[in-house]
């Protein structure tokens, strides 16, 4: 979904910076709309990586934290089962 995200954040960018100089020139407000584009596209693009990163080391402590106990019960495992099939479709 992030990627889907991202590629319309770069595509809608794109696209205000050619409306933009459509007219065959650009003005200081064509410059400055570019640039609070490119920086809204670019923080969310980091959002969304950070947000991967802190989901994906967030079920690697709840995996360990279930083999705490040095016994992996059923529950532990379903658990385990559970994060590992959210990572894989890339939801949470």
């Amino acid at each position: 979904m992030d990627d889907v995200k991202k590629t319309y954040r770069e595509g809608e960018q794109a696209t205000k910076e050619g409306w933009r100089k459509a007219d065959g020139t650009e003005d200081l407000a064509d410059a400055v709309g570019n640039a609070g584009d490119e920086i809204r596209k670019d923080l969310g693009n980091t959002g969304d990586d950070l947000r991967k990163g802190a989901q994906e080391g967030g079920d690697d402590a709840k995996a360990a934290w279930r083999r705490s106990d040095g016994d992996e019960s059923l529950a532990d495992k379903a658990g385990n089962a559970g994060d590992d099939i959210r990572r894989e479709l890339g939801q949470r």
